[in-house]
């Protein structure tokens, strides 16, 4: 079934997928709701629609400029919505695996750019940088919450391993949880309430995202769960009702669990995992030279799962250089070819826990080289991303 959607004289738009009949309104925009996301089907009927941002370098190809500059608009509205909070107090910037991993790592680094220019860092109220994460590691004590709606339910959120890191923690008063799109609140009031036996002076939550579609009971449960202070911040405000198609029946899927292994010999480098207080520092221009880009080439700088800001960086990098350049990353959300999502391209994942992970919106569109970036060594033999032309992989370390 192909997509159909109308928009009425109010703003409210209709779409038709595969899995139901999905109806959002838009309250308030800083930016075009067509321009942020689109929709489609996911491989399930617990919940059968996904919002597709089209700005975020995961399910949809984007130029770095454009996700930056989210990141800056987001980063921003925090200042303005809680500035005086981070003036008081460290804060602490989580983005939520896997998706909104790069999300959230763009506006931390742009909210230091934002707090430097105020000259208001360095500072005792230092800001802290996690991801959350689907994969176990050593030695490092995690906290566990859940995503219930999510093909991969289990999340962990590891303690930072630096000293300076650790104590900011310890005092830190805002807790910034990024996602791409907020529609239930549940998650991250599962991950806010957790975060408190870590954060023990905790007083206040910022759940940030691209688009917010929660409901006005949706946000009173988050509030009653978190018990704190709780603050909004996004890029869009609406509204969203979905009707399923009882005759809806999806492809099935396999576990997008893993297999719960320590991957810490995997995963040798902190890039966000162990928490970060200052930008990541790599060797763009070596990538660069290396890769010996030609005139008029169409390139694609792919991330691999939760690994997607340093693809972010490097395809930035290659932007300022003219270089005609998208990035965006593979995932282990199964989404149906619906809507929005033109391709799908199946493979087994990088991190070597035998899972299916996909990559949308490719074959739609012709490359002359794809870079693959990852940080898991060595790569499995398994998996062959099945893209011409051939992909080239790099390995990246700090």
């Amino acid at each position: 079934m192909t997509m159909g959607t109308s928009l009425s004289a109010s703003g409210r738009r209709s779409v038709t997928l595969p899995s139901g009949e999905l109806s959002v309104t838009v309250q308030h925009a800083e930016l075009p709701l067509e321009t942020l996301c689109g929709f489609a089907s996911r491989r399930s009927t617990r919940r059968g629609f996904v919002f597709v941002s089209k700005v975020l370098g995961k399910h949809w190809p984007v130029r770095p400029s454009m996700f930056d500059d989210c990141c800056r608009r987001l980063a921003a509205r925090i200042e303005q919505t809680v500035g005086s909070q981070l003036d008081r107090g460290p804060a602490i910037v989580v983005g939520m695996a896997e998706t909104a991993t790069g999300l959230g790592h763009g506006i931390f680094e742009a909210l230091l750019d934002l707090r430097t220019s105020r000259q208001l860092l360095p500072h005792r109220c230092g800001i802290v940088f996690i991801h959350g994460t689907r994969y176990r590691l050593s030695s490092h004590p995690a906290l566990a919450f859940e995503e219930t709606h999510s093909h991969a339910t289990s999340h962990w959120l590891h303690r930072p391993e630096s000293v300076d890191c650790q104590g900011l923690l310890q005092t830190a008063e805002t807790l910034i949880i990024v996602d791409d799109e907020q529609s239930t609140g549940r998650t991250a009031g599962n991950l806010a309430v957790a975060m408190k036996s870590w954060c023990p002076g905790l007083q206040n939550v910022v759940v940030v995202c691209l688009t917010d579609f929660m409901s006005d009971e949706a946000l009173l449960n988050l509030q009653k769960k978190v018990a704190l202070n709780v603050q909004f911040v996004s890029l869009l405000k609406g509204g969203y009702e979905f009707e399923p198609n009882p005759e809806f029946s999806p492809p099935p899927t396999s576990s997008s669990d893993g297999d719960g292994r320590c991957k810490t010999d995997l995963l040798p480098s902190n890039f966000g995992r162990l928490g970060l207080s200052e930008k990541i520092e790599l060797d763009y221009c070596g990538l660069t030279k290396s890769a010996q880009i030609g005139a008029n080439q169409r390139v694609l700088v792919l991330g691999t799962g939760e690994f997607q800001y340093p693809a972010f960086c490097w395809a930035r990098s290659l932007e300022s250089r003219n270089v005609d350049v998208v990035f965006q990353s593979t995932t282990r959300s199964p989404l149906m070819v619906s809507g929005d999502l033109g391709s799908a391209l199946e493979f087994e994942d990088n991190y070597h826990d035998g899972i299916p992970n996909f990559l949308y919106n490719v074959s739609d569109h012709q490359y002359d080289r794809i870079f693959v970036m990852y940080e898991t060594d060595p790569w499995p033999h398994t998996c062959k991303i099945p893209v011409l032309p051939a992909v080239e992989r790099m390995l990246i370390r700090r």
